[in-house]
């Protein structure tokens, strides 16, 4: 083919205007027509698929001889329209034109030529397992197509044909590239049918194909990095490393975490090549699994697929470390979870010898470094194993409150005397300092000069009664929280202090509200929960005095104190015995409601009904008597029973007051009843099991019952007659009148006694 650039150029030089217009139409036909017949062979290639080999190759060395002659006149015109600048710029202007538009339409067959080499060469690299090359020769491809993209030449036909050939090309690619890596990393799992539950684990496998590698050395096999790093090319690798790692934490990873009976094994065959299983210990009856087992099973899975799987370099990366970073911030969080926290321990004797799982921690994650799993210093794992301090105290806080809330909401029937002489187990503490040695001296000097005569050694002590067992074992907690305390850091002292004071708030705030149906229901429940409030307000006094002096700054100042709670305690025992009181009070009240107000007791009916109610009130009280018993302080029972028994009386006493016409026969079964409660009402006062002990009580009634002697007087007024009266009156000093007012005395002798001159003198005397 003559050439078109010596044909238009002169032997001096220069071109002819005429001569250089010439060859420049003649050029663009020729340009043309290369055109037309390479889009023309592309299409028959990627569109209509028409085998024309031979013709492809001649017009694709037609088409690089046409761009090395369009260079040569590219060149030569531009050297010439700079030597003729001035002239040449308008007549040149469209020949230019034309030109460029020819240099963009060569750019663009240019692309088409390496689209199609890079094709020819990803089909001869695919079927050879030349995945890298194959997937380069993609990408290549790729590239031609968004340069044709970049030219907008959307209105060439081909463009799509072409992306639609790199786009079946590129999924033939990732399905080959698929398969060979299910040849090469093959999971055994359980089935979905299988029951769930941690025994289906075990069915778990691992295997690591050698893929016909006859290589000694325990590294990735050839065609898996070559499968990878293709992979990488083409962008899949990291969702296929994902799902991959999504798999690996799921059926391998976390149960080795969270069941100590699983365990790690790797088996080498020489036709499988590398398994790695979970296996099942026979004689494994921990619950958890220590930190030294859940790293040496975790580093036995790692380090297995670094050395056969993951020891690859994709980019400047290592696999391993992208593996690293898609699973290690849910590893971390569930060896932590799983493992971690329940190796905290459970008392601050043991933390020195916490230094050990730290030192374990520190060689697992230094591993992982090695192996480039871990790219990072410090991590959430680490760190969490540093602060055990700080765990410690958050799991010994949070161990005694729901340890605490347990006794709280826990039967309070089951009881345990305490006696003036019982003493909590508080530990021997030493002194804080020489002060207090060099004081204690001066204090035995002191003592010397003081009086004689001392208090009893009971006279701050805690009266006999008996307290829930559950109360007894919350105080107990209490100590043992604050013997932590001591032994602690200054963080973990605070948080424990703190916890103690949150175990009786929150006492407070519970029981009472947990057990209100029973509180009210059995005075049984209200005595033992009275006792319960007096018992932790009796030891509150000195608890925070007795520890303060070996807790940190502030506390050892003062500040650790529960001498503030005290008065809260006092008053919840008390308002829940009075809520209790003033329900056995209504009872009692109701019960002498149906007495029909002890009027016309000469009817047998109305005897009968008034006989019932002071029956039924000398059973409920004795019933209290025997359900308080030994339970309630001597003197607190003492003023209880003496209080209901005033009550009682003092309804029966009004009810009689009001009668305005008593019989003799009404008079006489008043005092039968009224007597009736004379002798029976000091028998309920029965505070000790030993009868015969309780005798002394007894006596003792009027110093319990307010209206006693009142009532006394009345008994005797019903059967006595108007001179008795008079004489007991004794111009109001006598014991009736103690008693009694004139007005009411008054009116008892009319309900009494009939309209005689006798009753009249009588009257005169009561003044």
């Amino acid at each position: 083919m003559a050439s078109f650039v010596t044909e238009v150029l002169a032997s001096s030089g220069k071109l002819e205007k005429e001569d250089l217009s010439g060859k420049i139409s003649k050029m663009s036909r020729k340009v043309e027509e290369t055109k037309e017949e390479l889009y023309e062979m592309i299409n028959k290639r990627y569109a209509d698929f028409l085998p024309s080999l031979q013709g492809s190759e001649e017009l694709m060395i037609q088409v690089d001889e046409v761009s090395k002659e369009m260079d040569a006149l590219k060149n030569c015109i531009e050297n010439e329209v700079q030597q003729n600048i001035q002239v040449a710029v308008t007549e040149y202007a469209k020949l230019k034109q034309q030109l460029e538009k020819n240099t963009v339409i060569i750019e663009v067959l240019g692309h088409l030529k390496e689209f199609h080499n890079a094709m020819e060469e990803f089909n001869k690299a695919l079927p050879n397992k030349n995945y890298v090359e194959a997937a380069n020769m993609l990408k290549q491809a790729r590239a031609s197509v968004d340069s044709l993209k970049v030219w907008k030449l959307s209105q060439v036909p081909l463009l799509g044909a072409l992306s639609s050939e790199l786009t079946v090309q590129r999924e033939n690619l990732i399905h080959h590239l698929g398969d060979e890596w299910k040849r090469l990393v093959i999971w055994r799992l359980p089935p979905s049918n299988d029951p769930a539950g941690p025994k289906s684990f075990l069915k778990v496998e691992l295997n690591l194909s050698r893929a016909c590698s006859k290589d000694i050395e325990p590294t990735p096999s050839a065609l898996l990095c070559c499968v990878l790093q293709a992979l990488a090319i083409q962008g899949e690798l990291q969702n296929k490393i994902k799902l991959f790692s999504q798999v690996l934490v799921k059926f391998m990873l976390k149960p080795v975490v969270m069941y100590p009976f699983i365990s790690v094994t790797v088996a080498e065959q020489q036709e499988e090549g590398i398994i790695l299983a979970l296996q099942g210990l026979e004689k494994s009856h921990d619950e958890r699994s220590t930190p030294s087992q859940v790293y040496s099973k975790l580093l036995m899975v790692l380090k297995t697929l670094h050395k056969h799987l993951l020891d690859v370099s994709i980019g400047d990366k290592k696999l391993s470390a992208i593996l690293g970073e898609l699973i290690w911030e849910e590893m971390s969080r569930c060896i932590i979870h799983e493992c971690l926290v329940h190796s905290i321990p459970n008392n601050s004797s043991q933390l020195e010898n916490y230094s050990t799982v730290i030192k374990q921690t520190e060689e697992f994650e230094k591993s992982l470094k090695e192996m480039e799993f871990l790219q990072r210093d410090s991590t959430d794992l680490l760190k969490y194993a540093r602060d055990v301090n700080c765990h410690f105290a958050s799991k010994k806080c949070k161990d005694v409150i729901v340890a605490a809330r347990k006794l709280m909401t826990s039967k309070m029937h089951n009881t345990v005397k305490i006696t003036p002489d019982y003493k909590v187990h508080l530990p021997n503490l030493p002194m804080p300092g020489q002060e207090v040695k060099a004081k204690q001296e001066v204090t035995k000097e002191v003592l010397t000069l003081e009086n004689a005569k001392q208090l009893s050694a009971w006279s701050l002590c805690l009266p006999a009664c008996r307290i829930s067992e559950s109360v007894q074992q919350l105080m107990d907690l209490a100590i043992n929280t604050l013997c932590e305390a001591i032994g602690s850091s200054t963080y973990c002292a605070l948080q424990l202090f703190f916890t103690v004071r949150n175990i009786f708030q929150l006492f407070y705030d519970v029981v009472p509200t947990y057990h209100k149906e029973n509180l009210l229901k059995f005075p049984h429940l209200a005595a033992i929960q009275h006792n319960n409030c007096m018992y932790l307000a009796h030891h509150l006094l000195t608890l925070g005095h007795h520890f303060k002096a070996h807790l940190p700054q502030p506390h050892s100042e003062g500040i650790a104190t529960f001498v503030d709670m005290v008065p809260g305690f006092r008053r919840l025992g008390a308002r829940c015995f009075l809520a209790q009181m003033n329900v056995q009070r209504a009872e009692l009240l109701e019960r002498l409601s149906t007495a029909h107000n002890f009027c016309n007791l000469d009817d047998e009916d109305n005897y009968i009904a008034a006989s019932k109610a002071v029956r039924q009130v000398i059973h409920q009280l004795k019933q209290l008597a025997t359900v308080w018993q030994d339970v309630l302080p001597v003197s607190i029972y003492c003023k209880a029973m003496g209080n209901l028994l005033n009550t009682a009386i003092t309804e029966v006493i009004a009810k009689i007051m009001m009668l305005e016409d008593i019989s003799s026969e009404g008079g006489e079964h008043l005092h039968t009843l009224c007597q009736t409660i004379i002798e029976e009402g000091p028998l309920v006062f029965t505070p000790l099991a030993e009868e015969n002990k309780n005798k002394k009580y007894q006596e003792e009634v009027p110093l319990y019952v307010k209206k006693w002697g009142t009532f006394k007087e009345l008994v005797i007024v019903l059967r006595a007659n108007l001179q008795e009266i008079v004489d007991r009156w004794t111009d109001g000093k006598g014991p009736l009148a103690v008693e009694f007012s004139s007005m009411e005395i008054k009116n008892l002798i009319r309900a009494l006694f009939q309209n005689t001159e006798r009753r009249a003198v009588a009257l005169t005397k009561i003044k």
